[in-house]
């Protein structure tokens, strides 16, 4: 991770809403200029759900760490420009469970918990993107009864609907068009990736996801951002890990090769407990932000890496696109206690350029 550099910690003021400098690099001093001003921006999150000893359908019906959801939907609403979007990459309830009645249990509450939220409020487009918990059952295999569950309850957040259809060159089980599926925003596209589809788990429509890229890119396309919640490369592939898509390296490789092919900037997701970019071909970076306020991961894993958070994405007008991981520690008391700002302060722990 690169050492943070004064410009960035005095940037913080205009993520969390208060003014301050515009810059988003060291060098430059001009203001106002195509390399300074934001064209847009968003947030990626994901792994907010708490671990299966501290469920309690109860006292916390959403399974959400309650303390760093609030915490983060506060600091996003806060931030000045407002970002365009929230995309939250999966696990954001506990789900496992072969009763999909349990599932809409926690969907409805996570549901209600982010319609009480700030970033509503403010207004921000929320898109849900489902994780292994919310599509697997107790023997981490998904289901099609999950897949109902999700299209139905959280089907506000569901951001489009061209995606691929069951068979196909995927050999897709189910009707994958809500789950996995693109769009277009400003100069950029966006396409969503379910990596659990029923009967596929691990295995993304990888064909379909590789021939929409293309057909961005032959349209026009500036940007091109992937967002799902298993990574492209799991954070400690090189170690052998295949906690990630590279369990199934050439279903991976056909919309990784797209990704890169077109000079996708980034593939941007969870799963794995932790703050990390990296970029395993030296092109397409894999930016991996499980941080959300999960229990974090404590094997291969930085202490710099260690924290809670979200990562924000900035557009620049000259075509920079910047990401920012936004941290705080770990409550001293346990990840679900509180954190308040004066003692657990979000700042910025990681800055890197991804554009080509």
């Amino acid at each position: 991770m690169k050492l943070i550099s004064t410009v960035f910690v005095l940037c913080l003021a205009v993520l969390i809403g208060t003014t301050g400098c515009k810059s988003d690099d060291t060098t430059s001093t001009t203001p106002n200029n195509d390399s300074t001003t934001v064209s847009y921006s968003f947030v990626v999150l994901g792994c907010n759900r708490v671990d299966k000893a501290d469920t309690n359908l109860t006292t916390n019906p959403s399974t959400a760490n309650l303390e760093q959801f609030n915490r983060t939907m506060n600091e996003i609403a806060a931030m000045n420009p407002k970002p365009s979007y929230v995309f939250f990459a999966g696990d954001m309830v506990f789900g496992y469970t072969n009763d999909s009645l349990r599932l809409a249990t926690q969907l409805l509450a996570w549901k209600s918990l982010y319609e009480a939220s700030a970033v509503k409020a403010a207004g921000i487009t929320m898109v849900a993107i489902p994780g292994n918990h919310e599509m697997q059952d107790q023997t981490k295999v998904a289901y099609p009864a999950a897949e109902k569950a999700w299209l139905a309850i959280m089907n506000p957040y569901i951001a489009g609907s061209n995606g691929p259809k069951a068979g196909g060159l995927d050999s897709l089980v189910t009707d994958q068009s809500k789950l996995t599926y693109s769009f277009n925003y400003n100069d950029a596209h966006f396409v969503i990736m379910n990596t659990d589809p029923v009967g596929r788990d691990f295995r993304p429509a990888s064909n379909w996801i590789a021939t929409d890229v293309a057909a961005a890119k032959a349209a026009g396309a500036k940007h091109i951002f992937a967002i799902g919640h298993k990574p492209g490369y799991a954070y400690n592939y090189t170690t052998g890990g295949v906690d990630g898509l590279n369990k199934y390296v050439g279903n991976r490789d056909i919309f990784w090769s797209a990704l890169e092919n077109n000079k996708a900037e980034a593939m941007f997701a969870a799963h794995n407990h932790i703050s990390r970019h990296f970029r395993p071909n030296n092109k397409t970076s894999m930016v991996i932000a499980g941080n959300g306020g999960s229990l974090l991961e404590t094997a291969d894993v930085a202490a710099n890496e260690n924290y809670f958070g979200y990562t924000v994405v900035t557009v620049m007008k000259s075509g920079k696109v910047i990401e920012k991981s936004m941290g705080r520690d770990i409550p001293a008391a346990g990840y679900m206690t509180a954190a308040p700002a004066a003692t657990y302060p979000t700042t910025v722990r990681d800055t890197s350029v991804i554009s080509w």
